[in-house]
């Protein structure tokens, strides 16, 4: 069955597609970075814990019935409940968490996690402000 626009997994879908790449783009370029000789299954160790904090956030705001894709405030909550329970679960399941990564990571999230959400904004008030 197709998705339409008036079912709600056309709208809580397509974002949380979005942030999950989002995620795996970050666990992959922190594998290049810092493992590259790893094999490449490390990947998976490293994305979990994000790919998880991202998914019970679109959770949470798709029980609360909020849309998912703005970027504000749900990008920042999407942000937000990614980094920090991303971080608790990484710590829980013995893997560094350094203050340079607390840094990085919160730069990198929240340029790819909120990046995303400011260019579609952008793009959807383009095509509805052509006349």
């Amino acid at each position: 069955m197709t998705p339409t626009p008036n079912r709600p997994t056309a709208r809580w879908l397509p974002p949380l597609v979005a942030d999950l790449a989002c995620v795996l783009v970050f666990a992959a370029a922190g594998k290049a970075t810092h493992e590259a000789g790893a094999s490449n299954w490390v990947v998976l160790a490293i994305v979990w814990p994000y790919a998880l904090a991202a998914v019970l956030a679109h959770g949470v705001l798709v029980a609360r019935g909020r849309p998912t894709a703005r970027l504000w405030p749900e990008g920042a909550i999407v942000l937000a409940v990614t980094y920090v329970l991303g971080m608790l679960l990484r710590a829980v399941s013995g893997r560094g968490v350094a203050v340079d990564f607390l840094v990085v990571a919160v730069i990198f999230l929240a340029l790819l996690l909120l990046g995303w959400r400011g260019i579609a904004q952008v793009a959807t008030r383009r095509r509805t402000s052509r006349p």
